[in-house]
Parts: C-alpha cells; sequence; structure tokens
C-alpha cells in the first residue's frame, strides 16, 4: 500500500463519478476498475469489509439511515480491515501504476473513514445540482423529488461537515466539468501530481437541461393543482432552497449555477 497513491471518487448517483473514473482510469499512471462483473466497477462491491449503498436503501436513500455515514471512530476504523480491503481490491488494480483508483458514490459520506484506513488517500468529490440527482435516480427508487433532492442536501451536508478533517480532498462541480471537461482533468491530475495526458470521451454539457425543463413543468403543474411546490414557497421548500443555496444550486432557477469559490 505504502508504494501507491490511493484516489477516492465519491458524489451522488448520477453525478459524474463514472464518467470521470473512466476517463481517469486510461491515464497511463492510473489504474481503475475495469470489466469486474458488478456495478458500474464500483469498489463498494467488490469488498466485504464494509456495507454498499444497497443495504441502507441504494440510491436516493442511503444517506437517511444515519449507520451510512462512518468516519475515523466506526468499529470497521481498524488497520486489519484497512489491510483486508486493499487485498480485496488489488487484484482487480494493476500495481505496475502509482496510482490505485476506486470509485463508489457513498465514498461522499465515508471520506474520513476511508482516510483512517489510508492516510495518505486522495478524495475526489463530484456535486450535482440536487434537481438533476433527484430526477436522474427517481427510476431506480421511485420516491418523491423533494425528498431526492433533501437526500442529495444531507449526504453534501455530511460532506461538508467531514471535510475539514481531510488531508487530501479536491472538490468539483459536476457542471463545470461537463462544461470544460479538459481543464477540469488537467487540474485533478496536476493536483494529484500526475502529467497530463489527453483522452476522447465525449461529454454532453446539456444533460441538466432536460431535467431543469421536467422540474419547470412538474412546478406549474402542482402550482395550477393547487399543491405548491415551490411557487407558494412553503417553510419546508423554502428550507430547501436555503440548504442548496449554501452549495451554490438553487431550486427556483436552476440553471443559474455560479462559478464554485
Amino acid at each position: 500500500m505504502k508504494r501507491h497513491s490511493l484516489i477516492f471518487i465519491g458524489g451522488m448517483h448520477r453525478s459524474g463519478t463514472t464518467l470521470l473514473h473512466k476517463i481517469l482510469r486510461a491515464h497511463p499512471a492510473i489504474s481503475g476498475f475495469e470489466a469486474t462483473g458488478v456495478k458500474r466497477d464500483e469498489g463498494q462491491h467488490l469488498q466485504t469489509v464494509y456495507p454498499p449503498a444497497n443495504e441502507f436503501g441504494g440510491p436516493g436513500r442511503f444517506g437517511f439511515d444515519p449507520a451510512s455515514f462512518m468516519d475515523e471512530t466506526h468499529p470497521l476504523a481498524t488497520p486489519a480491515n484497512a489491510e483486508k480491503l486493499f487485498e480485496e481490491w488489488r487484484p482487480y488494480w494493476n500495481l505496475e501504476k502509482q496510482y490505485l483508483l476506486e470509485k463508489s458514490p457513498p465514498n461522499l459520506v465515508r471520506t474520513r473513514f476511508l482516510q483512517h484506513l489510508f492516510p495518505s488517500a486522495h478524495f475526489i468529490i463530484l456535486l450535482r445540482h440536487p434537481v438533476a440527482v433527484a430526477y436522474a435516480t427517481r427510476k431506480w427508487c421511485k420516491t418523491s423529488i423533494t425528498s431526492l433532492i433533501e437526500h442529495s442536501l444531507l449526504c453534501y451536508e455530511r460532506f461538508e461537515a467531514d471535510r475539514p478533517f481531510l488531508q487530501r480532498v479536491r472538490v468539483i462541480r459536476y457542471e463545470e466539468f461537463v462544461m470544460d471537461p479538459r481543464t477540469q482533468v488537467r487540474g485533478v491530475l496536476d493536483w494529484m501530481g500526475a502529467a497530463p495526458f489527453d483522452f476522447s470521451d465525449a461529454v454532453d454539457p446539456r444533460m441538466n437541461d432536460r431535467y431543469f425543463a421536467k422540474w419547470a413543468a412538474d412546478r406549474e403543474s402542482a402550482w395550477q393543482r393547487g399543491v405548491g411546490l415551490l411557487r407558494g414557497w412553503s417553510a419546508k421548500e423554502a428550507d430547501l432552497e436555503r440548504r442548496s443555496l449554501s452549495f451554490g444550486y438553487s431550486l427556483r432557477e436552476p440553471g443559474e449555477v455560479p462559478p464554485m469559490k
């Protein structure tokens, strides 16, 4: 383990973690999981040390279970489990490469746990507009859009609370990533200490648009039926807007995403 740099990618489901993982693992100095036979080559499904997100409800739900949040005080945060985790992942890595990449969405709320196991680890966290995440994941969990928005915010808030304890973390906005992927990837590699490289993966910068259009239509329909939904601005909805704005995202004007400070 000491001969390698471990890089963990985390973020809500459908936040670009798979795309970033695919791009980075193509780098000549980086090894990432590929053709493993598990869902989206996620490391959470290739180990037996800690429970995957599905055991806490899966996409759109896992963050509502406090047990899904893990840090250095967790009973599983032991040296023996660090060795076991590395041994379970190592068959899927090319250990001749310096950087070893692992991607699982719930890493978002487990950074401190993973850092305790691997003190020199780097973390790349992707944030995406809660409205886009909600519509993109609803097909998997069938819960309300409001619940899905709140779920994203809850997980973002947990990460933000953990962030001061992390030694090496880089946060990327999905919206900025898809607008200029080459600049974002170059920034990540420079931060890691890896050389730049060219990649050919196509990135669609308009993926959020259809979700925002659906959100606008649903809001209008709900207002016409007299059930509010951000037009009348109930106390619940106002609270979600306040929490979203703390991450630079607005539920009222979802298309306006200012650059991250």
